[in-house]
C-alpha cells in the first residue's frame, strides 16, 4: 500500500467548504496514468490534478474526474496555480503556461496576499454545436418541463476546452427544481454522449451577478453535478457574446454565479473578446485551502 498526499483546496470562492472542491497531488511525477486514476477514484472531487513536468510549458496539469481524465479543469487549474504558488513552488512568477489536453495556455496571478489572490487562466477559442434532440427528453432528463426552456436562444454544445450542452432557461425558480437523472443523458445527447449538462438563465441571486446556472456532469464521470465549473463559464461567456449581448462593443466583463442549489456558491469572473472571427475567453477565481490527507493506493 503506498500512501499519497492529497490537498484540498476550495475554487471560486475564498471561504472554505463553498466554491467547488478540487485535490491537488504534489508528486504527479512519480505516479502512472492508472495511479493517478485509482486516487481520483478514492478522493472522489469532480476533479484530481496532477501538476508534472513539460517540455513545452512551465508546468503540465493532468485533471481526472472518478471515471476517467478530463482534457481541461478550470476550478482544478485555479486550485492547482493557488497551492504552488502559495507552497513557493512558482517562486516570483507571476504570469506561466500550463500544458493541458486542450492545449498550452497562459495563467497570470495577482496577489497582494495568500487569502487575496486571483488567478486569470486563458481558454482554447470557442466552438459550438448544433444540439439536434428532444427538447421535451432534455428537459425531462433534468426534472423539468420543455416550458422551461428559452425557445428565444438556442441548445448547443459548447467547449473552450471541455465540450458542454449549453440550455437557456426561463426563469430562476426553475434551477430549485431540477433533478438530474445523469444516466439518462447519453440517449438523449446522440451527437456527443459523453457530455454534462449546463442549463443557465439571465437571472440572478447576486444583483451584481450576470448570470445563473447549474452544472450536471456525464454519467461515465462518476459524478452528480459540478458546484462551481470554470470550463463551462467560459464557454458561457462566449455564448453570451454571440447569442444575448450581440451588439457590444469591447471587452465583455461577466460574473457568473453558481453552487447556490448545492450550498457551496462560488463566482466566476469571465472576460470575453473579439479575436478575428473568433473570441478569446478568460477566466479568473480564486481558491482556498481546506486540508490535507491520505490515500492509500492498492499497489
Amino acid at each position: 500500500m503506498k500512501p499519497i498526499r492529497v490537498y484540498h483546496y476550495d475554487a471560486f470562492s475564498k471561504v472554505r467548504n463553498k466554491g467547488n472542491p478540487a485535490g491537488v497531488v504534489l508528486n504527479g511525477d512519480e505516479l502512472t496514468e492508472e495511479e493517478m486514476q485509482e486516487i481520483a477514484c478514492k478522493v472522489g472531487f469532480n476533479e484530481t490534478s496532477f501538476p508534472i513536468k513539460s517540455e513545452v510549458a512551465d508546468i503540465k496539469i493532468r485533471f481526472f474526474t472518478p471515471g476517467h481524465e478530463m482534457n481541461l479543469c478550470g476550478h482544478a487549474t485555479m486550485a492547482t496555480v493557488y497551492a504552488l504558488k502559495t507552497k513557493g513552488l512558482l517562486g516570483d512568477k507571476t504570469h506561466i503556461t500550463i500544458e493541458t489536453k486542450a492545449g498550452v495556455l497562459p495563467v497570470s496571478i495577482q496577489s497582494t496576499s495568500e487569502s487575496n489572490m486571483y488567478i486569470t487562466m486563458k481558454q482554447a477559442p470557442p466552438i459550438f454545436k448544433e444540439f439536434k434532440g428532444s427538447k421535451e427528453a432534455l428537459a425531462k432528463s433534468i426534472g423539468l418541463e420543455a416550458s422551461d426552456i428559452d425557445d428565444n436562444l438556442p441548445i448547443l454544445y459548447g467547449s473552450t476546452g471541455t465540450w458542454t450542452l449549453l440550455i437557456p432557461i426561463k426563469q430562476l425558480e426553475a434551477f430549485k427544481r431540477m433533478k438530474p437523472n445523469n444516466n439518462y443523458f447519453p440517449t438523449i445527447l446522440k451527437e456527443m454522449p459523453k457530455t454534462s449538462v449546463h442549463p443557465f438563465c439571465m437571472e440572478t441571486y447576486d444583483p451584481d451577478a450576470d448570470m445563473h446556472a447549474r452544472h450536471f456532469s456525464s454519467p461515465y464521470s462518476g459524478t452528480i453535478e459540478d458546484a462551481v465549473t470554470g470550463t463551462a463559464s467560459g464557454v458561457m461567456g462566449a455564448y453570451y457574446a454571440i447569442y444575448i449581448h450581440t451588439n457590444h462593443e469591447g471587452p465583455l466583463h461577466l460574473i457568473v454565479e453558481q453552487g447556490y442549489e448545492m450550498e457551496k456558491d462560488g463566482r466566476v469572473m469571465v472576460q470575453v473578446s473579439k479575436n478575428n472571427e473568433s473570441f478569446d475567453v478568460a477566466i479568473t477565481g480564486n481558491a482556498v485551502y481546506v486540508q490535507d490527507f491520505e490515500v492509500l493506493l492498492d499497489k
